[in-house]
């Protein structure tokens, strides 16, 4: 049974959650604009394989995909990383919150200055 994800989010999540994908975000961002080839450089893999984790990319919007004549050109969409990383930091500031007043609670109960 196939995972359909309905929202922009879930989808870059997802396509972020491999490391194929993970480093082919990575080649984009470092070198700029490559081909299917070129990003394929780097694995052993077939090109059907990359060309899937491409699809999923693209279909995230994490990569945009030009075609001049026989040669398709794949280029970092930054738009849904940042709704990633914004997300990620809204969730972060929380967590520490309240791992910061978790911590104080327990130093309080184990030297015993708490109320009971």
């Amino acid at each position: 049974m196939a995972i359909h994800y309905q929202n922009s989010m879930d989808r870059s999540f997802h396509a972020l959650g491999d490391g194929t994908r993970r480093e082919i975000i990575a080649m984009l961002a470092r070198n700029g604009a490559q081909s299917a080839n070129a990003l394929r450089a780097p694995f052993n893999v077939a090109q059907p394989t990359i060309s899937k984790h491409l699809k999923v990319l693209e279909t995230a919007g994490l990569v945009r995909r030009e075609v001049s004549g026989r040669v398709h050109l794949f280029h970092l969409e930054t738009a849904p990383l940042k709704e990633a990383e914004d997300w990620i930091a809204s969730h972060r500031t929380f967590w520490e919150g309240t791992l910061r007043r978790l911590e104080q609670f327990v130093q309080t109960a184990a030297t015993g200055d708490g109320e009971t």
